[in-house]
């Protein structure tokens, strides 16, 4: 796709596709499963691209820094600015969970739900341990983009010490980059249709929009303080460090992003979102290459705000519908696992379940209390997935200006 135009229409086109798959999804009920199949398609497509967009976008971008060195720079701005944003987002829950208080008079799940049965024994040892995996390529057939990240930031390390051999190396990942950037123009015309299915599809799954509102109303107040907090974190919070740190209008960038926010939004998967996510930034954002090609694959991994918001108000909901009273001492508790725990959410639809295991076991709430929010979680997932990818995208451009990166391998 090309000219102003042309990215205007496919966001119209985007912006229909969503709209006309919840309608199918309201008016057809169940029956809207039968385009699911397109959304699988689209969501295919992006996933098929993800490994060597990862691989290559880190490598590319760690050399792109010359002296190796500057990582740790780099790195260590880019560390502190997930963990600062991350935290702030699991405080804001915390606050309107207490506030709120949505659990009061919820009745309680009574069993497991299947999503984490078997993860009872999940533990932040497993998080460091996937992320040195025995099989690489086992690893990037079952989309673990963490480990390859530790394998990128390593070979791109060892590629700068090679003088006139490494830059043979970096010229080809540059150029497999660069090709996997036209693919992802070639299946962004298909996202319309593509986010149609998603939408319609996973509305059928769950009975048809009328289903979907009355299990929505039984946790409405949980719902609500969900997207109350995502939003401000989203509208309010993300904005003004963007234009604190980055000095970068907020409404332009937004603007700008609106293509990676809505496929986040249709896809619920950061990974996913992430081929996107580098148009937006790099050629509608103009942000460095060199920023971006290491901060967005690191951030479509384990940056994850909305996600540890989320974790953080759930585990207090369930703690208040099982009349479970948390102190001070418990919330902190809760806050560190949640902020530690989004780290090892994978960026892929409704992970943060299987991540909140560990915020739950912290504080020795029943894995059963997950079973009152799991009808919803895949609505709310959206919403949070979203944010994740916000976050990642302003950090590109906090990263860059904080660090004093040139803008440099922009592309055309």
């Amino acid at each position: 796709m090309s000219g102003r135009r042309g990215q205007n229409l496919l966001l119209v086109g985007i912006l229909l596709g969503c709209l006309a798959g919840g309608l199918a999804g309201f008016s057809m009920g169940s029956g809207a499963v039968m385009f699911k199949w397109l959304g699988q398609i689209f969501l295919s497509a992006l996933k098929m691209i993800i490994v060597p967009l990862v691989v290559s976008s880190m490598i590319v971008g760690i050399t792109s820094l010359g002296d190796v060195r500057k990582l740790g720079k780099v790195g260590g701005i880019t560390i502190a600015y997930y963990m600062i944003t991350t935290g702030m987002a699991v405080i804001l829950g915390i606050f309107l969970v207490n506030l709120i208080q949505p659990g009061v008079g919820i009745e309680r799940a009574s069993a497991i739900p299947d999503i984490v049965k078997g993860k009872e024994h999940f533990s932040f040892i497993d998080v460091i341990l996937g992320m040195v995996p025995d099989n690489l390529f086992k690893a990037a057939a079952n989309l673990d983009i963490l480990p390859l990240i530790v394998f990128s930031l390593l070979f791109g390390g060892v590629v700068t010490t090679l003088g006139e051999r490494g830059k043979v190396v970096v010229q080809f990942f540059d150029g497999v980059f660069e090709a996997i950037m036209k693919i992802v123009h070639l299946i962004m015309w298909f996202a319309p249709v593509g986010v149609f299915g998603l939408v319609a599809g996973r509305l059928g799954e769950v009975g048809g929009g009328s289903a979907f509102v009355a299990e929505l109303a039984k946790v409405g107040k949980y719902s609500l303080t969900v997207l109350a907090g995502l939003g401000i974190h989203g509208l309010f919070v993300l904005p003004l460090i963007l234009l604190l740190f980055a000095r970068r209008s907020p409404w332009t960038y937004i603007v700008n992003c609106s293509q990676a926010l809505l496929t986040a939004f249709s896809t619920a998967s950061s990974s996913a979102t992430l081929p996107v996510t580098f148009e937006c930034v790099k050629e509608k954002n103009k942000v460095s290459a060199t920023s971006a090609d290491l901060v967005l694959p690191l951030g479509a991994t384990i940056n994850m705000d909305g996600t540890a918001l989320y974790e953080a108000v759930a585990a207090i909901f369930i703690a208040q519908s099982y009349g479970v009273p948390l102190g001070f001492g418990a919330q902190v508790i809760i806050f560190f696992t949640a902020t530690l725990a989004a780290i090892g959410a994978a960026g892929i639809p409704e992970a943060g379940l299987v991540t909140m295991v560990l915020v739950l076991q912290s504080v020795g709430l029943p894995l059963e209390g997950i079973g009152a929010i799991l009808a919803v979680d895949w609505f709310l997932d959206r919403f949070r997935t979203t944010v994740n990818v916000w976050g990642d995208a302003v950090g590109a451009a906090v990263v860059e200006k904080v660090g004093r990166l040139r803008t440099v391998g922009m592309l055309s």
